[in-house]
């Protein structure tokens, strides 16, 4: 009885063990920016300063943007960013 516990609780233990190194995405956020758009001002949040696939628009004019269009944006704002 022990042996046949004792797989799964050691299988257990180590995925627990291996979520903690996971990193998130807060983990790398910086301060929030305001850009300037023909449609308005988006909040982008930015992250890592090496990779903008996280990048994101937290606020923006919705009458006149779409998410995904906001997004764009941010990600771009974060390739700028990263060449300059």
């Amino acid at each position: 009885m022990i042996m046949t516990l004792a797989k799964p609780i050691l299988f257990l233990t180590l995925i627990a063990g291996l979520t903690g190194c996971v990193p998130s995405p807060e983990d790398f956020e910086t301060t929030p920016v305001k850009i300037q758009t023909p449609e308005g001002e988006i909040t982008c949040q930015l992250y890592r300063q090496d990779r903008v696939i996280w990048d994101r628009a937290i606020d923006f004019p919705a009458t006149k943007l779409t998410v995904p269009q906001a997004d764009a944006y941010c990600k771009q704002e974060g390739q700028r960013r990263l060449k300059g």
